[in-house]
């Protein structure tokens, strides 16, 4: 009785540790450090401005059967003239502060605070999954 109690105490610690790991390796990094990658396609609009787009379905089968045959199989998410901007500066190479003084020298003072309002962007972005960050992929 004292080795499975022993083990699960185990477990729970081991779990725990995991998780500490996690909270304390998201919290090293500095978000203008970060390195945003796009996660979803994406079209140009008539206006210029970006739509990202968004599989109906997951997977193969239902896109083939499940969407009718005169319906896009995707929703399309419509990003403001800042937001395409933002979108097209992400190449998976620059970082967040590099997108923003680049945001800063296209739009001056119409973006301003660029840094709160970029972050909270990306913030969104990356909660929708429409973009990952090189260094919070699994496996880093």
């Amino acid at each position: 009785l004292r080795s499975l109690v022993g083990s699960e105490m185990c477990i729970r610690d081991s779990y725990t540790m995991v998780l500490n790991i996690f909270r304390k390796r998201n919290r090293e990094y500095n978000y203008l450090e970060l390195t945003p990658i796009q996660n979803k396609e994406y079209n140009l609009n008539e206006d210029g401005n970006v739509d990202i787009l968004i599989p109906r379905f997951k997977s193969k089968f239902a896109r083939k059967y499940l969407v009718p045959k005169n319906k896009e199989p995707y929703f399309r998410a419509n990003l403001d003239e800042f937001g395409s901007a933002t979108w097209i500066l992400i190449n998976g190479e620059r970082k967040v502060q590099e997108i923003g003084e680049e945001l800063r020298k296209r739009f001056g003072e119409k973006i301003e605070p660029v840094f709160d309002r970029l972050t909270e962007f990306l913030t969104n972005l990356y909660n929708n999954n429409f973009i990952v960050f090189k260094e919070l992929k699994k496996g880093k």
